[in-house]
Parts: C-alpha cells; sequence; structure tokens
C-alpha cells in the first residue's frame, strides 16, 4: 500500500522545483488562479500534497501580509522539504517571471513603450477573468461544501472584497476565531494584549525616515510593501502607486500603468511587476533590489511560523480556525474575481472571450491555460486596433 503525502513524500524535491519554475513561466491568471492551479496539480492530480496541508498553506498566506500566491508556492515546498524545499520552490516560482518583466523593462526603455502591451492585456485581460472565474469555483466545491457557517463566512467575504475593493485581514482572523469559538470552544480564554504588534504601523514611518541612496530607498520602499501589506496580487497595487507615483516620483502614471499591464500579462505572481518597476527606476539593479526586498518579507513570514502550523495544525481547535481563514480566504478570492472583472471586462467582445474561456474549461477538463491565454492575445492584437484606430 502506498504511503500518502501525509507520511512521506511521493516525490523529489527536484520534481517539486520543476512543477514551480513550470508554473512560474506558464501559470497565467494571477494570485486567484495561481493558487486554483497548486490545489488541482499538487492535492488533486498527483497527490503529493494532502487537502490539510493545503488548507493550512492558504490559511498562512492570508493570515501574513504579502503576495498570496508566492507564499503558498514557499509552503508547498515547506510541507515535506522544509526550509531547503520552502527556499527552492519559491526562487523557482518566482524567476521565470522575474526574467519575463527585466527582458520586457529593457525593451520599453529602448524603445520607448510598448504600444502593443494594450491591444495584448485587452484579449488576455479578458481571458484572464474566465481563467479565475473557474478556479474560484473549484477551491469553493472543494473547500465550503454545504457547510452553512463557512457559507456565510465566504459570502461575507465576497461582498466585502466586491464593495472595499480590498482584503481585510482582520476579517480573516475574526473569521477564522469565530469558527473555533463555535467549533471547538477552549475550556478557558484569557485576554492578552499585543503590544508589539499594535506598533506595527509606525514601523514604516520611523523607517522612511532614513536618508538613503536610490537603491536604499528602492529596497526600502518595497520592503515595506512585501512586509506591511496584506492582500494578493492587485491589493498591493494602491501601495506601490501611492509610494512610486505620489511620493518619490520615479515613474508617470503611463509608465505606472504599462508595469500593472505587465504584470498582468506574463505568468506568474503578479506582484513581479515591482522587478518591471525596479528596471524602469533603476535598471537591472533596481529591479533585482525590489523583487528581493518584496519577497524576502513574504518568505519570512511563511518559513518562520510554518513549524508551528505544522506541529499544532491537528489540534480541534487550529483545524477549526484554520476551516474559518481559508473560507474568508476563498470568500475573498470570489469577490476579487468580480473586482478584477470590472477592470478587464470593458465591452462586447471581452465579455465574449471571457465567457467562451468559461465554456472551454467547463467543457474540456484538460485544456492547458497557455494555449488559452495565447490565443486571446492574438485576439487582442487583432480586435483592438480596429476598436481604437
Amino acid at each position: 500500500m502506498q504511503e500518502s503525502p501525509a507520511d512521506k513524500p511521493v516525490y523529489t524535491l527536484w520534481q517539486m522545483v520543476l512543477y514551480m519554475l513550470r508554473l512560474g513561466a506558464l501559470g497565467f491568471g494571477g494570485p486567484v488562479a495561481l493558487v486554483g492551479y497548486m490545489h488541482r496539480d499538487l492535492v488533486e492530480t498527483r497527490q503529493w500534497v494532502t487537502e490539510a496541508d493545503y488548507k493550512e498553506g492558504l490559511a498562512l498566506a492570508q493570515l501574513a501580509p504579502g503576495p498570496l500566491a508566492a507564499q503558498l508556492g514557499i509552503y508547498m515546498g515547506y510541507v515535506h522539504y522544509r526550509v531547503a524545499g520552502a527556499t527552492l520552490a519559491g526562487i523557482a516560482f518566482v524567476l521565470p517571471s522575474f526574467l519575463m518583466v527585466v527582458a520586457l523593462g529593457w525593451a520599453y526603455v529602448r524603445f520607448g513603450g510598448l504600444p502593443w502591451m494594450q491591444a495584448v492585456f485587452y484579449g488576455v485581460g479578458a481571458a484572464v477573468i474566465g481563467i479565475i472565474a473557474m478556479s474560484a469555483k473549484k477551491l469553493t466545491a472543494k473547500s465550503i461544501g454545504k457547510d452553512k457557517l463557512l457559507w456565510a463566512i465566504y459570502l461575507l467575504l465576497a461582498a466585502v472584497t466586491v464593495v472595499t475593493e480590498s482584503e481585510i485581514a482582520w476579517l480573516f482572523i475574526a473569521a477564522g476565531v469565530l469558527v473555533w469559538l463555535m467549533r471547538a470552544p477552549p475550556a478557558w480564554l484569557r485576554q492578552r494584549g499585543l503590544p508589539a504588534v499594535a506598533m506595527l504601523p509606525e514601523g514604516p514611518a520611523m523607517l522612511a525616515a532614513l536618508d538613503l541612496s536610490q537603491l536604499g530607498q528602492i529596497g526600502l520602499f518595497f520592503a515595506k510593501a512585501g512586509a506591511f501589506v496584506f492582500g494578493s496580487g492587485l491589493a498591493i497595487v494602491p501601495f506601490l502607486y501611492g509610494g512610486v507615483v505620489t511620493e518619490h516620483h520615479w515613474l508617470t502614471d503611463k509608465q505606472f500603468v504599462d508595469a500593472v499591464a505587465v504584470a498582468m500579462i506574463t505568468p506568474g505572481p503578479v506582484v513581479i511587476t515591482v522587478g518591471f518597476i525596479g528596471y524602469l527606476i533603476a535598471g537591472l539593479p533596481g529591479a533585482m533590489v525590489a523583487a528581493l526586498a518584496t519577497f524576502i518579507p513574504c518568505y519570512l513570514f511563511t518559513v518562520l511560523p510554518a513549524p508551528y502550523f505544522k506541529k499544532y495544525g491537528k489540534l480541534p481547535g487550529v483545524l477549526a480556525f484554520v476551516d474559518g481563514i481559508t473560507a474568508a480566504a476563498i470568500g475573498a478570492i470570489t469577490g476579487s474575481v468580480i473586482v478584477i472583472a470590472k477592470r478587464s471586462i470593458i465591452d462586447v467582445p471581452t465579455a465574449l472571450i471571457a465567457l467562451v474561456t468559461i465554456a472551454l474549461f467547463w467543457k474540456f477538463k484538460k485544456l492547458q491555460e497557455p494555449v488559452v491565454v495565447a490565443a486571446s492575445a492574438l485576439l487582442g492584437l487583432l480586435i483592438y486596433p480596429l476598436l481604437h484606430s
């Protein structure tokens, strides 16, 4: 009888690294789609990781600041191969898209902008909506089921995300605490102050007062983005805009919008746009500093608490807490589909591309996402010039 993934890994570390490289190179759709791909590939298809480990990773990634998909990928590497697995999986996941955005940054600077990018994004952005909608559907069916309490949390977080167009960190924690208290209440409760947490908001303000060189300022700003911004993918964009355009005047409005478009038309984590932004500010050194500064905090926020999640993750109270956070996370992910759709579905052709994408993935379960993304990019290149000539 084959041992389960929980007892002994049924894959090698290098198989996980190669999977993360492939996901980073071909995984379109942003955080919603990427967390869905990991569940489909690692839990359902290959059975390398158990459902419980996946839920623990998703809960931890949602609790900690930083990019959701990258943190989940780091945790997937940690499950069986600990720090070495987390480190290599994280690098493998981020590296392909980083190299792509640096290459696009070079082309952007060399040729004075990328006019074709709007046309490509016109088609790809619409197809991505279909992809992430199907990913959200699968996650909902798998994790929420028919549980009324989890459905209530799920719907509430979906609605809040749609209304506020952001993810509110304390609601995830509140959801976990609610399910914990209702399903596995402790014998007694004690309230403790959290002075260290209360001081966190002052951290960025103190750091910002330091006088640094440009690379130092880039590193400091993007470290704040990775360490103090909750939410996945596009949730970091308003913070980046405020610092890059408004505060430091490193980029113009148009350059920033182009940077976000680059992140959306390249595979891997959306937050890799920091590499493109860093390149526009200070060339290759700027790209490397921005990317490292953004991802090192999220790596530490995943690896440092991970042993405690593994050690205490099977306790009834912890399981209930994780269930609550998972329901909240998937609700927020579903709500983000609507938020992103409002920006990408702008006319009849984009609506049709999104609907056809959903229909294709509904009908053909093994259809590969890059094929649909490539086809939608070609459609964008054909249709966009006709509508905007």
